[in-house]
């Protein structure tokens, strides 16, 4: 029987709090299979159109949007949390479910009329998602689409980027939160 992205990511119950079921997508990066399998179906609804960046979003999104760079051939950018990259950075702050998070780019980090395609591990809500694509967008990049290997689709995330006229592309799903 042949596996899918899905088998390959373990389920954790009560982590990182009572009744939350956490998706670790660290056994499908362990899996070379796996991991390959991922990274080519994040791809695959990109084959023909130029992309000229990817954007990984802190920190899982980093492994997988370097790893799709490479497989690209382009340049790789990450989108990290306040206080974390060095030098002059712009800011976009979005809501958590009890407070704000800022999540900041390189002011330089891209050019105007660059493709920039976003990859993140998980859709959950869609907010850091969201501040990628506002944080891109205000440097003048045209952001092509998002990339995740799971949608937790009772949340939200996607129905608020595909709002925003955002292409959602996830290689899998997982009901709950």
């Amino acid at each position: 029987m042949s596996r899918t992205v899905k088998d390959y990511i373990r389920s954790i119950a009560d982590f990182p709090h009572e009744g939350i079921v956490f998706r670790d997508v660290t056994t499908l990066f362990a899996d070379a299979r796996g991991f390959r399998m991922a990274i080519d179906q994040l791809l695959n609804p990109y084959a023909g159109e130029r992309i000229d960046r990817v954007a990984g979003l802190e920190a899982r999104g980093f492994i997988l949007g370097g790893a799709v760079a490479h497989q690209l051939s382009t340049g790789f950018v990450p989108i990290r949390k306040k206080g974390k990259l060095p030098g002059a950075v712009i800011s976009e702050a979005y809501q958590l479910e009890y407070g704000e998070a800022v999540m900041e780019i390189h002011d330089d980090a891209l050019r105007a009329g660059e493709r920039v395609l976003i990859v993140d591990d998980l859709l959950a809500t869609g907010g850091t998602a969201e501040a990628g694509i506002k944080l891109c967008r205000r440097l003048g990049a045209e952001v092509i689409g998002c990339a995740f290997v799971i949608d937790l689709p009772e949340l939200g995330g996607r129905k608020r980027l595909e709002e925003m006229g955002m292409p959602v592309h996830a290689l899998c799903e997982f009901e709950g939160a």
